[in-house]
């Protein structure tokens, strides 16, 4: 997927040093070490529909819609056998909603047929289930088994761009950059980046006073995506 948007921007964006790349990521890992993602799961079932479903969709709406479908469909053989209407209507309000019942229920059946009704847990293997992209597959294992890995969302891409970390047209070469220049721990950076990105280093009106990152910024308010 191309989040870019603002292109004459990116082309004049200074590069973050490799000191500031350094201080960087010290100063994420200090900070978000504990964070954890904002969706609502008790299992590897619930957390592989809550992340399919954030897609282009809030965290919030995600977590509001969530409880009743897990309730009618607590378990994957249940989903796999699902009235495709009442998947739609229990997903209505989340965006893309007819496309995502059809993935939800094409993801349990085969998670049923194929893996004995338990969700696998390594890329390969995820990314064969409806719905589950690559990004999908590494926020699944970075919040369920902490592996050190990167996925990158509209929030992780526009701090990478603001903060001269990457100037990447698309998420999947950005993701990239990111493993190639951070290394380790890189589950911690991914929730990081995407907290920092959603509360602080906002798409419009950033708080730069609340930001602890400040005299890195390559950009400022202008990289909008």
């Amino acid at each position: 997927m191309v989040y870019l948007t603002n292109f004459s921007t990116l082309l004049i964006m200074k590069k973050a040093t490799k000191k500031e790349i350094q201080l960087i990521h010290e100063l994420f890992i200090q900070r978000y070490s504990d964070a954890v993602t904002e969706l609502n799961y008790s299992n590897a079932y619930e957390l592989v529909i809550a992340v399919a479903l954030s897609a282009q969709c809030t965290d919030k709406r995600v977590n509001l819609i969530t409880p009743k479908l897990f309730q009618r469909y607590p378990s994957p053989q249940k989903l796999a056998l699902a009235s495709l209407d009442d998947v739609k209507e229990l997903i209505k309000s989340c965006s893309f909603f007819n496309n995502k019942a059809k993935n939800l229920i094409a993801m349990a059946s085969r998670v049923v047929k194929v893996y004995g009704g338990e969700i696998p847990m390594n890329e390969k293997d995820l990314i064969t289930l409806a719905g589950v992209g690559q990004k999908t597959a590494n926020v699944v294992m970075i919040e369920y088994t902490g592996a050190n890995l990167m996925a990158v969302d509209t929030h992780v891409f526009r701090v990478s761009h603001r903060l001269g970390l990457s100037d990447d047209k698309t998420a999947s070469k950005t993701e990239a950059t990111l493993v190639k220049k951070f290394k380790n721990n890189l589950q911690a950076l991914h929730q990081g980046m995407v907290l920092f990105g959603r509360y602080i280093c906002k798409a419009q009106n950033p708080k730069c006073d609340e930001c602890f990152l400040t005299k890195f910024c390559k950009t400022k308010e202008t990289f909008k995506v």
